[in-house]
C-alpha cells in the first residue's frame, strides 16, 4: 500500500495558552478515506476528537469535515468545529462569504455558520434535537453515578445536539468540581453538569462525561454541550444573554467559552492556538472513500 503524506494540525481550542485547553487532531486533505481508516486514525492519536477536512458537497459551504470520537462518528461537536476552522484558516481557507468573513462548515449536523471576532472564533449553535426535562429515572441514576444526592440536582434537561447529552444543573461550582463519577452507573451516557461560579471571570463551571474506548471519559472542554446549556439556561432565564464558562479545572486545564446573544441566535467560542503542525502519514484505503 503506497504512503500518502497528508497535511496535520493539533489544535487546542478554547484556550490561548497551549496545553491549558482541549486538543484536536486536524487531517486535511481527508479525500480517500474510508470511515474504517478515520475510526483507526482517531483511536491512534488517543485525543477525544479527530476531524477530516473533505471538499464541500453543498454550494454554500466553504469546507466538508467528518467528526469521530473513539468508536463513533460525531454529526456535530463543538471544539472539533473551532479547532478545524482554526487549522483550515491556518492552511490558506479563503471563506466565500469574503465580505462578511463569516466561515460556513459541512458536517453531520448540516451546514454550521462559524464568525470571526478579534482573536476568537464562534459557532452559531445548532438546533437542539431534544430538548425538556429528563425522565426521573435517568435523573437518579446520573445523581447517582455523579454521587450525588437527589435533592442536590437543582434543575435538568436535555441537551441533545447530536451529542445527546443530559444535563443537570448544581447548587454551584463547588459542587461540580466535587463530583467524582461512577463509570459503571453512568455507562453509556453523555452527561453534562455545570453550577454557578462566582469568581476566576466565569459565571459557571462545567464539566461533561462520555462513554470512552476505555471506559468512562471527562473531556476538558466541550463546545457541544456548552451551546446546549446556553439554549437551556438563556432561554430560561437562568443566565445572562452574555456570559463566560469554564471547564477543564478539575483535569489541570483552564478552558474558557464564551457565550453571546444576538439576531442570529445563541454563539459560542473561544481562542484557538495550533500546538502542533506537519504531516502525517497516512495512506489511502484500496477501495477509497466510502463518505
Amino acid at each position: 500500500m503506497p504512503n500518502m503524506s497528508r497535511r496535520f494540525s493539533q489544535v487546542d481550542v478554547f484556550t490561548d495558552t497551549p496545553l491549558l485547553g482541549n486538543p484536536v487532531a486536524v487531517v486535511h486533505d481527508a479525500e480517500g478515506l474510508t470511515t474504517a481508516r478515520m475510526h483507526s486514525f482517531t483511536d491512534w492519536t488517543n485525543l477525544s476528537e479527530a476531524t477530516f477536512l473533505l471538499r464541500p458537497t453543498h454550494p454554500d459551504a466553504d469546507y466538508r469535515v467528518r467528526i469521530f470520537c473513539p468508536g463513533r462518528e460525531l454529526p456535530f461537536a463543538g471544539h472539533p468545529t473551532l479547532g478545524t476552522c482554526h487549522a483550515w484558516l491556518g492552511a490558506g481557507g479563503v471563506p466565500r462569504a469574503e465580505g462578511s468573513g463569516d466561515v460556513v462548515q459541512e458536517c453531520g449536523a448540516g451546514l454550521i455558520k462559524i464568525r470571526r471576532q478579534a482573536d476568537r472564533l464562534y459557532f452559531l449553535a445548532p438546533p437542539r434535537l431534544r430538548s425538556g426535562p429528563l425522565a426521573e429515572d435517568d435523573v437518579a441514576r446520573i445523581a447517582a453515578g455523579l454521587g450525588l444526592r437527589r435533592e442536590e440536582v437543582v434543575d435538568h434537561q436535555w441537551c441533545d445536539n447530536g451529542p445527546g447529552w443530559q444535563a443537570v444543573l448544581l447548587e454551584d461550582a463547588d459542587r461540580v468540581l466535587a463530583i467524582d463519577p461512577d463509570p459503571g452507573l453512568l455507562a453509556g451516557l453523555d452527561v453534562g453538569v455545570v453550577g454557578p461560579r462566582s469568581s476566576g471571570g466565569a459565571d459557571v463551571e462545567v464539566r461533561a462525561f462520555f462513554p470512552g474506548n476505555s471506559g468512562l471519559t471527562e473531556d476538558p472542554v466541550t463546545g457541544s454541550l456548552n451551546a446546549a446549556l446556553a439554549q437551556w439556561l438563556i432561554g430560561s432565564g437562568r443566565l445572562p444573554e452574555q456570559y463566560t464558562a469554564a471547564q477543564g479545572t478539575a483535569m489541570g486545564r483552564a478552558g474558557r467559552v464564551h457565550v453571546s446573544v444576538d439576531a442570529d441566535g445563541i454563539w459560542v467560542g473561544g481562542a484557538s492556538v495550533t500546538v502542533v503542525s506537519g504531516d502525517v502519514a497516512l495512506p489511502s484505503s484500496p477501495e477509497g472513500d466510502d463518505a
